[in-house]
């Protein structure tokens, strides 16, 4: 079972909007939620799901707006978080940004939005491209002889329009990989992890079918390839045009694509990641007057490839002044308001090994003391290459007119939350 009604409410908790999809909790039920927010928040034990009798209100904050679902039945929560969400996207997409003014504006095409994303409790049509054919800010100007309803609603491919058309048809591939990384004082890495996305951009005519194969270790093992060059991907999730039973058989991601942009699919691996940015730091501390902080970067990935836009953030004492840097390559900028210098580097490549010495001024070292140290923190972006090893191996495009297109596809890794702390 899912919602029985939808609110949103402004930042006192007063309704700007709902809609009732059951009928079967009153709607004055939405009246009890502030007040039992305003006491959990007191009591310290505030959740995304609150009761009252037998009424549960499942929530998320965005902005100054409260987003609310109301349920009897033991719904499923995941289901209704999901679609709270996805008309914080929808609606983000059509009014730019959504708060309290863009709503009250904008009373007539939320209530059209509200009436087409769920039917009933059960989440409908919610691509904003697909809603965006027949849900217009310009509603006045449709003509009543035209059906309002677009094919593609009453399609069984609901994410993709019929007819559409490209002189050349083309597919950009993107596998970008996120490298979450914790490296405690002496040296160990505490936690590491590979977050991957694979996002594509189509520009396809007609409706092809598509079929992705990647380097993929248990495809490889139901194929009886060697292991070697594989990857066992966890936590894989899809967009919903892949069709799922086809991949539990035997592992082939299939798919009508919809046009244009997307994220066809994430996932995770929690597998041990040399550092690719390894930093060394020493602070010293000259009497009650000064500090001087070293700090050494060393790249340590394939000589071939490039890091990009680095930027590592050292943190300082916050009673820091009169600031001085050398850096043997790049640049270094203090940055007052987060205590932190921040030494950028445009090209870094691997293998190479670069210095910075920052001095400042100290009125006051035993402060600094009691502050703690937070840790460094590195920012960077390194294309063409994969953490993971993960690889495109093909994309086959089938389309019933049989043209030629072209798959091009590029890997980046990039840093996620990638963090080393300092003694």
């Amino acid at each position: 079972m899912s919602a029985s009604a939808v609110f949103i409410l402004d930042v006192k908790g007063k309704p700007l909007i709902s809609r009732n999809y059951k009928g079967d909790v009153a709607m004055s039920e939405i009246d009890h939620f502030m007040p039992l927010l305003m006491q959990r928040e007191e009591e310290g034990a505030l959740t995304p799901l609150l009761s009252h009798g037998r009424v549960h209100f499942l929530w998320i904050k965005y902005s100054n707006l409260y987003l609310v679902a109301t349920t009897l039945k033991n719904a499923n929560a995941s289901l209704v978080y999901s679609f709270l969400y996805k008309i914080v996207e929808v609606f983000s997409e059509y009014f730019k940004e959504l708060e309290e003014e863009s709503i009250r504006d904008n009373f007539v095409i939320v209530y059209e939005l509200l009436d087409e994303l769920m039917d009933f409790g059960f989440p409908q049509t919610t691509d904003s491209k697909i809603l965006q054919e027949y849900i217009t800010q310009q509603g006045n100007k449709l003509e009543t002889g035209k059906s309002r309803v677009p094919p593609t609603v009453t399609n069984a491919v609901s994410w993709r329009s019929e007819g559409i058309k490209y002189k050349k048809n083309e597919v950009f591939i993107d596998v970008i990989e996120s490298v979450n990384l914790l490296v405690n004082a002496n040296g160990s890495v505490l936690l590491s992890e590979i977050v991957g996305s694979i996002k594509l951009k189509v520009f396809l005519s007609g409706m092809p079918e598509l079929r992705l194969g990647l380097n993929d270790r248990v495809l490889f093992e139901l194929t009886g390839r060697s292991k070697n060059k594989s990857v066992e991907l966890e936590d894989v999730k899809f967009h919903q045009c892949v069709r799922l039973s086809r991949f539990d058989n035997d592992r082939t991601i299939s798919f009508i694509p919809p046009d244009g942009d997307f994220e066809l699919m994430s996932y995770r691996l929690s597998t041990q990641v040399k550092p690719l940015i390894w930093i060394e730091s020493v602070i010293e501390k000259f009497s009650h007057s000064r500090v001087e902080i070293m700090v050494k970067a060393k790249g340590q990935f394939k000589k071939q490839s490039v890091a990009n836009g680095v930027e590592i953030s050292v943190p300082v004492p916050s009673d820091a002044d009169s600031p001085r840097f050398k850096t043997s390559v790049g640049s270094a900028k203090y940055v007052p308001e987060k205590n932190t210098v921040i030494w950028s580097i445009k090209s870094f490549p691997g293998g190479k090994e670069y210095l910075m010495r920052a001095h400042f001024g100290l009125p006051s070292v035993e402060k600094e003391e009691v502050e703690g140290r937070p840790p460094i923190g590195v920012k960077f972006e390194i294309p063409y290459f994969t953490v993971s090893g993960i690889q495109v191996r093909y994309m086959k495009i089938i389309e019933k007119s049989g043209y030629q297109a072209l798959p091009w596809v590029r890997y980046i890794t990039q840093s996620g939350d990638y963090q080393l702390r300092t003694s």
